[in-house]
């Protein structure tokens, strides 16, 4: 009796997917064999570089082959990424945004790649909420108290931010407005440095700032920490409740920085290197690092990442649109 050709055809791919199969896993198990280029998109100096300097040591350590950093700073991590969707999806190269790379889908107009399309979502590596802080002249003490004011007086209050489209400080605070049903005007700056400066001088009543720049400030009674961006409370700030839970279910506004390879990187070679990634973050010295920078180490599976990447561009393209942002 022999095979019917559709038979025969369905055998031999299930064959060939077999082969191929064995031979990703075989070549997961010798990854790396040569260097790593971790393309961070930013400039160097800058948060998103720090956290690759942080983590590039030590997978260097763990495959026994360098990882080489390679800053492609430019249009809000746009330049970085594309040379990275262009590379051979082979894991040599690997890309580290941040919570920009969803929010780009709808600020900009045209990219040069699609980001649910071209790219193969590995884990995210840091997620680092901001605090809502007022101006101590502002009578509020938290956020029941400021939505009120604002819906008293709309559009007496200001917030700054540290330019349009900005994950937090910008579009975390649309976000709020949209779901408090508030009018709050927003003042773009430069960076957040310069915001924070005019907040503190009373110049502009609001800002979102990281958690880790605002402290210092709101213990000193300099600022007046409102609620953390985050669904729990943070460890870098444990006294300062949620957003989420003064009258806001659901609200998160966190940054995160998250590893990338080009679409197609084979699923034994994308599962080796969250799992040596997630070894990596357990270090306790690691980890005391990050939340010095108002940072939290956490990886997250590949599947689970790549449905999260979803999440969030359909989130952040609401408020984008809501908001009318528009790219710097």
């Amino acid at each position: 009796m022999f095979l019917s050709t559709p038979v025969a055809t369905r055998c031999e791919t299930a064959a060939i997917a077999l082969l191929l199969l064995i031979a990703a896993t075989a070549h997961a198990q010798n990854f790396p064999s040569r260097p790593v280029r971790l393309i961070v998109p930013f400039a160097a100096g800058g948060p998103g570089d720090a956290v690759g300097r942080l983590i590039a040591p030590g997978l260097s350590e763990i495959w026994g082959q360098q990882v080489v950093i390679d800053n492609r700073g430019g249009a809000n991590s746009i330049v970085g990424s594309e040379v990275a969707a262009r590379a051979a999806p082979d894991g040599y190269t690997l890309v580290l945004p941040s919570a920009g790379f969803t929010i780009n889908v709808t600020l900009y107009p045209k990219l040069p790649f699609d980001p649910s399309r071209d790219f193969t979502p590995v884990s995210t590596v840091t997620f680092g909420p901001s605090l809502l802080v007022t101006h101590p002249s502002l009578p509020v003490k938290n956020l029941k108290e400021l939505v009120a004011l604002a819906k008293a007086k709309p559009r007496a209050l200001t917030y700054g931010s540290s330019g349009s489209g900005a994950p937090s400080s910008h579009l975390g605070m649309e976000l709020l407005k949209v779901t408090a049903g508030i009018d709050i005007i927003h003042i773009p700056y430069k960076s957040m440095a310069p915001a924070l400066v005019d907040v503190l001088g009373g110049q502009i009543q609001i800002a979102m700032p990281t958690i880790n720049v605002t402290l210092q400030h709101t213990r000193a009674g300099r600022l007046r920490a409102i609620g953390v961006t985050s669904l729990q409370r943070s460890p870098v700030a444990p006294d300062v409740p949620p957003l989420a839970d003064q009258g806001m279910p659901g609200y998160e506004a966190n940054n995160w920085y998250a590893l990338f390879a080009p679409a197609g990187l084979p699923a034994p070679i994308t599962e080796k290197i969250y799992g040596d990634l997630t070894k990596l973050l357990q270090s306790p010295e690691l980890r005391d690092r990050f939340a010095a920078a108002g940072m939290e180490a956490r990886s997250m599976p590949p599947n689970e990442f790549a449905a999260f990447v979803k999440r969030e561009i359909a989130k952040w393209g609401k408020v984008v649109k809501a908001s009318g942002a528009k790219a710097e």
